[in-house]
C-alpha cells in the first residue's frame, strides 16, 4: 500500500474526501519528521513511537580478526511499535474492522465519502448563525434596562418630597404649639392683673 492508497482508504473508513485526507497526512508526516528531528520523541499510543537515537563513541572488535577497533558516535531514527499495535498484527482477530470498501477501496464508495460530512454542514452553520444573532440581540437588552433606571429617579424625589413634607409639617405643628402656649400664658397675665385691680 503506498501513500495514495492509504489516503483512499482512510478516506473510506473516515468518511472525509480524499484531499482532506491527503492533506493531513502530509502534515502528519511534517510533524513527526521535523519534532522527532530535534531530539523529541513522538508516541502515539496503541501504534508507534517515532524517536531520535544517539549512540556515543565507543570501542569494539572486529568478528575477523579479533582486534579491538574504535566505533565512531552515530545517530539514527528508531521507531517502536506499540504492544497493541504487535498484538494485533499476531493476532489478526484483534485487529480494528474497517468500514465497507476501504480496503480493498471500492471507487463507489470512495466518491461518496465526505459527502455525508457536507450535507450536515449547512444545518450547523444555520445553528451558528442564530446563536451569533441571539449574541447580537443580547447587548439591546442591556439597553432596555437604562430607562427603568431613569423611572427609579422620581420615586427617590417623590420620597424626598414626602419626607420635606413631612418635616415641615412636624415644624408646623410645633410652631402653632408654641403659639398656643405664648397666648395662654398672655391670657393667664391678663386675668391676674385684672384680679390685682379689683383687690
Amino acid at each position: 500500500m503506498n501513500k495514495r492508497e492509504l489516503s483512499k482508504a482512510v478516506a473510506v473508513h473516515s468518511d472525509i474526501d480524499v484531499t482532506t485526507v491527503s492533506k493531513v497526512l502530509e502534515g502528519f508526516t511534517d510533524v513527526v519528521t521535523s519534532v522527532v528531528s530535534k531530539g523529541e520523541s513522538v508516541l502515539i499510543t496503541g501504534f508507534a513511537k517515532f524517536a531520535k537515537v544517539e549512540r556515543a563513541a565507543r570501542m569494539g572488535r572486529n568478528p575477523a580478526t579479533g582486534e579491538q577497533i574504535h566505533i565512531k558516535a552515530s545517530k539514527r531514527a528508531r521507531i517502536t511499535p506499540a504492544k497493541t499495535f504487535k498484538d494485533a498484527i499476531l493476532f489478526p482477530t484483534g485487529a480494528p474492522k474497517l468500514a465497507r470498501g476501504a480496503w480493498p477501496v471500492d471507487a463507489e464508495v470512495l466518491k461518496r465519502a465526505g459527502k455525508s460530512h457536507a450535507a450536515t454542514a449547512p444545518a450547523k452553520k444555520a445553528v451558528v448563525t442564530k446563536k451569533a444573532a441571539a449574541a447580537k440581540k443580547a447587548p439591546r437588552k442591556a439597553y432596555a434596562k437604562k430607562p427603568v433606571a431613569t423611572k427609579k429617579a422620581p420615586a427617590k424625589r417623590a420620597a424626598v418630597a414626602r419626607k420635606t413634607r413631612a418635616t415641615k409639617r412636624i415644624a408646623g405643628a410645633r410652631k402653632a404649639t408654641v403659639k398656643n402656649v405664648t397666648t395662654k400664658r398672655s391670657a393667664a397675665k391678663r386675668v391676674a392683673g385684672r384680679r390685682h385691680g379689683r383687690s
